[in-house]
């Protein structure tokens, strides 16, 4: 009798313990997923520098807040700079950009990507307009051409037309 019920007993602790473990991998799992494609983010430490219409453009990723987020810096020669901060939530990345134009468009990604195919970031929700109309980005696309070259397009949207910017950095040595 003490045996059978020995036996009963390690298999409901059996059971439990699987219960909690499993649904703890699959979120581990979409965890590795989004910080895998973070680390790729990281990769882009340092400065680079592009060209657009004319007028030369800095930007510079730091890794910050005890290297959970990747902040960028991009400030046009002779214009406010703006900030764009990278970090991981759960099973997706989001993008919270701090633009000149006043507002601050939060981008998250479906499944993270590959940054070498392209990492697209979509608009979720945007803080800091006053009227719907005012300009505002609605999505990003990094993708890193090789080591020392990476391609950003930025759509946005302006009293109800939409619009593409891209921009074509380089590694700064």
């Amino acid at each position: 009798m003490m045996r059978s019920t020995a036996r009963y007993l390690l298999s409901v602790l059996a059971v439990l313990v699987t219960g909690i473990v499993l649904p703890g991998q699959s979120r581990s799992q979409e965890a590795t997923n989004s910080e895998a494609a973070f680390k790729q983010l990281t990769s882009l430490v340092g400065d680079w520098e592009a060209v657009q219409d004319g007028v030369p453009i800095k930007e510079t990723y730091t890794l910050t807040a005890n290297g959970s987020a990747l902040m960028v810096e991009t400030k046009p020669r002779d214009e406010p700079a703006m900030i764009t901060m990278f970090t991981v939530d759960g099973d997706h990345l989001i993008a919270t950009h701090y633009c000149v134009a006043r507002n601050q468009p939060q981008m998250v990604t479906g499944i993270p990507g590959n940054l070498e195919k392209g990492m697209t970031f979509s608009l979720e929700r945007v803080t800091g307009m006053k009227t719907p109309d005012d300009w505002h980005n609605t999505g990003l696309t990094i993708t890193l051409d090789d080591k020392d070259h990476m391609t950003q397009q930025w759509t946005y949207l302006y009293k109800g037309k939409t619009g593409t910017t891209i921009f074509h950095y380089t590694r700064k040595k």
